[in-house]
């Protein structure tokens, strides 16, 4: 039977590695993503699991050691957060080229500079292009969940790449909230035992992991790579059927809120999730058509499924966290406008840019940005299609 428990979302992505129990974790500690290695070093003390807790002098270290675990043949683990995670940049095209099932759990931080701790997707959305799948948790809930799909997901033949398991820093990785844990039992049983088919201490089948690569061979390495990544789509919505099986809980590559009449609609990832949330169920009592598409899987991108969930829409706001410096906006943003190029959508589309380096997202901002959507819907997008929210400044 479920387990109606509190906690916070580092206690409970800790709660599902402890129920899941990976063999190995090489961490190093890092603000807000130090819970999860004392958490899990704490249990290994009290003798509640298996796992080998390894710590290291570095982030860089860490995935180091993750990656001869894995290509050991064994489960590993790590997490980590921002400059944590920039540390690691060389490894992390190392797992996912090497096709290392590793899982990481980070919580999202701002990546310096100028240097802050709180919230932001600069750290993860720098490393989208690095080869590996990318899930995000609105809540507490959605991050014990997504880490316990997530080595089923990594694991599987069709796959085989390294998974980032995301929630947004202090907002849930600090905040309590209740949560619905299943049993151990079941959580191992829907695991399963991970049983890989090349290693490198398998006697019987001496093989090099990360050899040099020549011209001759590396391109149909990367090309494979990025055949797995396409087929993890199937996967994970596989994965996440029998998920929704056991648990009652439903998990797709999104979450489309009120939606299925909306003409103005916010895309966004995270946290923020909620209180785009409340401002829907405000706006919808006065009858207004609005809603939000809530971008769950980030990598493989659902580019396709997005663009036909906004099909019916008349104006869309992309929600980004994070800064693409790139003079048009953010990644998700990047990303997404391009699908509904290919998809000839017609929608006005604005480019909001919130909730940097922890700064709050309220309900009368999204209340403004659907007025503003509503506007473009009627007569177009006439000024910037690339704006911030919540600026102590008036823009320009």
């Amino acid at each position: 039977m479920a387990i109606q428990e509190r906690m916070s979302g580092n206690e409970a992505v800790a709660h599902a590695i402890k129920q899941v129990e990976p063999d190995v974790m090489p961490a190093f500690p890092i603000t807000p993503s130090t819970e999860l290695p004392q958490f899990v070093s704490s249990f290994i003390a009290n003798g509640e699991i298996n796992t080998e807790f390894i710590p290291v002098e570095s982030e860089h270290s860490s995935m180091s050691a993750a990656i001869g675990a894995s290509a050991a043949g064994v489960r590993a683990l790590t997490a980590t957060s921002s400059c944590g995670l920039a540390l690691m940049w060389e490894l992390l095209y190392v797992a996912a080229s090497n096709r290392l099932p590793i899982c990481m759990a980070l919580v999202n931080r701002a990546l310096s500079g100028p240097l802050n701790i709180n919230s932001e997707h600069s750290d993860s959305m720098g490393a989208r292009d690095s080869g590996w799948i990318q899930i995000y948790a609105e809540n507490n809930q959605e991050a014990y969940d997504n880490f316990i799909q997530s080595y089923r997901i990594a694991e599987h033949k069709d796959v085989l790449l390294p998974v980032m398991i995301c929630q947004d820093g202090f907002i849930t990785s600090h905040a309590v909230e209740n949560i619905t844990l299943e049993e151990t039992e079941k959580v191992k049983e829907f695991v399963g035992t991970y049983e890989p088919e090349h290693y490198l201490l398998n006697p019987d089948e001496p093989l090099a992991v990360g050899p040099y690569a020549v011209s001759n061979y590396c391109m149909e390495a990367k090309k494979a790579q990025a055949e797995a990544m396409i087929r993890a789509k199937q996967v994970i919505l596989d994965v996440a059927k029998e998920y929704e099986q056991m648990t009652g809980r439903k998990y797709r590559f999104f979450e489309e809120y009120k939606m299925k009449d909306a003409e103005l609609a916010i895309v966004a990832i995270g946290s923020a999730c909620g209180t785009i949330k409340d401002a829907v169920d405000k706006l919808r009592k006065k009858g207004k058509k609005v809603g939000l598409l809530k971008v769950r899987v980030f990598r493989p991108f659902p580019g396709e499924e997005m663009a036909k969930a906004l099909r019916k829409c008349r104006a869309i706001a992309i929600f980004d966290r994070c800064e693409g410096y790139n003079a048009n906006g953010g990644p998700l943003a990047a990303d997404l406008e391009a699908a509904l190029y290919r998809a000839k959508a017609s929608a006005e589309v604005i480019n909001y840019v919130y909730g940097l380096s922890g700064r709050d997202l309220t309900v009368n901002h999204v209340t403004a940005v659907f007025e503003e959507l509503a506007e473009a819907a009627e007569h177009g997008v006439k000024d910037k299609k690339y704006r911030y929210i919540g600026l102590r400044e008036k823009e320009d």
